[in-house]
């Protein structure tokens, strides 16, 4: 006899097969970011974490939150907290709105009446009204990704002509957005893109599709940029500045994605002999670009997924990163993105990673305000640097290995 509930399951099944074709929210997929686009992380090859399986865990059903002490959360006294105090109460800002703010709300109310504390204080606060729990994998290993990511600044034009060429796309009006967690509570955080096709939803257009459309005038164009490569690792961050022809500077956001999966070109190029894996980073990309100037339209094509943005007005600090996720600005080197099928957005999180290309240690708290597309697994997250070039240089080199312990209020138990 068929149970009732089996339908149910096949459909969520089905459902999780298509959405591994057409898309996912967050950053980009190569999201990011910023701004909670989703996209891929900066790294065009993202390698998959591979440390080694306790035996006692063989069996894969490890809980991925594991009860900590802080002596065992390697650097907690070393970093300064100080400057992770503004980051924490933009937290708390963007937890007031969430369903899990009443757990929150003792902890952010007293950290609100703390004028810039010190680090000591800030680190005594920490330590008296918050609890560490180890991230921990499936297979009972603690070891995963760290990649990076940034805001770059392009340069652009309201009006088409040389060398502004490129269009920067907004939301097109036949894209459909449809969120599963509405229909099947199982697919919380899951949306399928598509468009109608006489009464049938179809796949949308794929990256080649929507750039011949766009060409012949048919979707919304915000403005044109100088160069597809910078525009497209534009889509990878998921956010951007650009500065027009008489000086002043615009934020590009992340707005929706076509649902294609993300086809990393570094692995494209690795594939086809280009070049090396250890080679593959988003600077050896641009070089290659710029050597292969007949071929790039070619090459960015290999990858079907597409990112539309909004325009938003540049505000705050110039250092300010654009909102992510959580819909509070994301802060160089004290805000990441995660998967919050796993860690919860505006949770504090100590982060021990390396730095890029590097075996010297970074151990730093930071805040879990963004989401990716590429950013999945409980032991993995993608550190946001900051604006400009050399935020640039750090993110396309940040494919380290790292530890992850979230910090909850004391006494809460983990979802």
């Amino acid at each position: 006899m068929i149970r009732k509930s089996q339908p149910r399951r096949l459909l969520v099944a089905a459902l999780a097969i298509l959405l591994a074709a057409c898309g996912s929210t967050g950053r980009p997929p190569p999201t990011t970011g910023a701004a909670g686009a989703a996209v891929c992380p900066p790294c065009p090859d993202c390698p998959a974490a591979a440390p080694a399986v306790p035996a006692a865990a063989a069996r894969g059903d490890a809980k991925p939150l594991q009860a900590a002490r802080w002596s065992e959360l390697p650097g907690w006294r070393d970093d300064d907290l100080a400057a992770a105090w503004q980051p924490f109460l933009q937290s708390c800002r963007g937890l007031a709105s969430r369903p899990q703010w009443p757990q929150w709300k003792g902890v952010c109310d007293e950290a609100k009446g703390m004028v810039a504390p010190t680090a000591a204080a800030a680190r005594a606060f920490f330590e008296a009204r918050l609890q560490p729990w180890q991230l921990t994998n499936a297979d009972g290993s603690s070891s995963g990704l760290v990649t990076g990511y940034y805001e770059p600044l392009l340069r652009g034009s309201r009006t088409r002509g040389q060398p502004y060429l490129q269009p920067v796309l907004g939301v097109p009006p036949d894209l459909l957005t449809i969120d599963l967690g509405s229909i099947l509570p199982e697919l919380k955080n899951m949306r399928l893109r598509g468009r109608l096709q006489g009464n049938r939803v179809v796949p949308y257009l794929s990256r080649a599709e929507i750039g011949k459309r766009a060409n012949e005038g048919g979707d919304r164009v915000l403005l044109y940029v100088d160069d597809p490569v910078e525009l497209f690792f534009l889509q990878v961050q998921g956010s951007g500045r650009v500065q027009l022809p008489d000086g002043s500077k615009l934020r590009l956001a992340y707005a929706d994605q076509n649902g294609h999966p993300y086809q990393s070109i570094g692995r494209v190029l690795v594939d086809r002999g280009e070049m090396s894996l250890e080679q593959a980073s988003m600077q050896s990309i641009k070089q290659w670009a710029r050597a292969n100037p007949g071929r790039v339209t070619e090459l960015l094509n290999a990858n079907p997924s597409y990112v539309f943005f909004r325009e938003e007005a540049i505000r705050g600090r110039e250092g300010d990163g654009p909102n992510g996720a959580l819909g509070v600005p994301l802060t160089p080197e004290r805000s990441i993105a995660v998967d919050p099928r796993h860690v919860s957005l505006g949770a504090p999180v100590f982060l021990a990673t390396t730095q890029p290309d590097s075996a010297q240690p970074w151990r730093r708290l930071v805040m879990a305000q963004d989401t990716g597309g590429a950013i999945r697994g409980v032991v993995r997250a993608d550190l946001f640097w900051g604006f400009g070039a050399a935020a640039g240089s750090q993110a396309g080199r940040m494919k380290q290995q790292g530890q992850m312990w979230v910090l909850l209020p004391a006494g809460t138990a983990p979802p």
